[in-house]
């Protein structure tokens, strides 16, 4: 079966309340809701918000019509039914603050989580295609060894978890943003906006994580009448530090909305997780572990509802850990064994120093002498053995920048200014 043949499957547009796969009480609150939120609704504005036909719209509120829950408060002979303007009723109000005190949420109808998880996994377990070009150039900014690309590239095609690690302040984190920026250029995915378990609703469109793609060529005929309740974005990426708790990694339940927001891993899927400065995060190592050696193991996550009823959702996306601590302080074999693919951002040797360094200058318009760097090389770097960071580079070019401003001269380097600035940035 072909993608577009297995995506037709799970994005057709439904025909019927049934092929919603979610209880029809969720859509008539729903619009309830919306009717109790804005007054006077026409069917179009319903269709604009719920991302469901208008058929199977007038269809419900032919049923509240006659249930003298709603009434028509504008129509058109000419254009019929499709054009018609709903308000509510004196009982429709009353089912509407009971639809309030249930839930707050109005928005595109939920997808079910089977539906979710088909949808997912058919667009998630192909291998990606990427070229050692392109990974070249996801790096090309960055001056690393001329193979480094080898040790990334397949885990990027695998869609593998990854484990960045080495001394602080040479690109482990950059690296990461760029994977993300190269998996977000891929191919689009196609999400839901919510989702519908146990009556409940979660949130799990996200406009900081999921970004609207423009690629034309996902929406061919071939797909067919597209369910709009599902959304092309570009492939997210979500990245946290030393602010992750362990919250953060569970179903949060808005006590006034009385809706639930996914947690960041399943904003991830079809994308990439980063967790930067593992090892420093608000919640213990052990318990983070303890967390996802499940989900990197089986590809699945379990999620639990105020009721107490589990929900297993897809766990598929590329997570990777970043940490300048040593692993094995960190993590057990068993936890390394889950992440398969595990990477030594080396500190620069004096060689790749110097083309970091000529290369921070360059784009400060600097003028650069090797005489320069080889004296700041001696005197701050090998006279008192301290190790080479990439970082050092920027930052130590920023501090000359602020004292040439601050003592109002053009910007230049010289030795001197490179003391100067050695003396505020370094702590002997």
């Amino acid at each position: 079966m072909t993608e577009s043949n297995t995506l037709k499957i799970v994005l057709t547009e439904p025909q019927s309340i049934e092929d919603l796969h979610i209880p029809q009480n969720i859509v008539i609150d729903l619009i309830f809701r919306l009717l109790h939120n804005e007054g006077n609704v026409a069917l179009s504005r319903f269709t604009e918000v719920l991302k469901i036909p208008k058929a199977m719209i007038d269809d419900i509120l032919l049923w509240m019509q006659k249930e003298h829950l709603v009434e028509v408060s504008k129509a058109s002979v000419e254009l019929g039914r499709l054009s018609n303007v709903y308000t509510l009723t004196d009982a429709g109000e009353g089912r509407a603050q009971s639809a309030l005190e249930r839930s707050q949420y109005v928005g595109p109808v939920p997808v079910s989580i089977p539906d979710y998880f088909i949808g997912i996994e058919f667009q998630t377990t192909k291998q990606h295609d990427i070229s050692i070009e392109q990974v070249k150039n996801s790096i090309g900014n960055l001056v690393l060894p001329s193979d480094f690309h080898r040790q990334i590239g397949p885990a990027v095609n695998l869609g593998a978890s990854l484990f960045l690690y080495g001394p602080p302040g040479n690109g482990k984190t950059t690296i990461a943003l760029s994977i993300s920026k190269l998996i977000a250029g891929i191919d689009p995915i196609w999400i839901p906006y919510a989702l519908c378990a146990g009556g409940q609703i979660i949130q799990i469109h996200d406009r900081l994580v999921h970004k609207a793609s423009s690629s034309e060529q996902y929406r061919s005929p071939k797909l067919g009448r597209i369910d709009q309740r599902w959304t092309l974005v570009e492939r997210p990426a979500v990245a946290t530090g030393g602010e992750l708790k362990m919250e953060a990694l569970d179903l949060r339940f808005d006590p006034v909305a009385k809706f639930y927001e996914a947690p960041l891993q399943l904003k991830a899927n079809g994308g990439l997780f980063l967790i930067d400065d593992f090892g420093r995060q608000q919640v213990s190592t052990r318990d983070l572990l303890n967390r996802w050696i499940v989900p990197l193991e089986s590809k699945i996550d379990y999620l639990r509802l105020l009721t107490g009823q589990t929900i297993i959702v897809p766990f598929r996306h590329m997570t990777i850990f970043s940490t300048n601590l040593n692993p094995r302080d960190l993590v057990d074999d068993a936890f390394l064994r889950r992440i398969q693919m595990k990477v030594f951002v080396a500190p620069p040797n004096e060689k790749l120093f110097y083309q970091i360094f000529v290369l921070e200058a360059r784009q400060r318009g600097l003028q650069f002498d090797k005489d320069t760097f080889l004296y700041l090389l001696q005197k701050w770097y090998r006279e008192p053995n301290r190790k080479l960071q990439a970082v050092h580079a920027r930052d130590l070019i920023n501090i000359v920048s602020a004292i040439c401003k601050y003592d109002g001269v053009p910007l230049h380097l010289t030795s001197e200014l490179l003391d100067d600035a050695a003396r505020i940035y370094f702590i002997d």
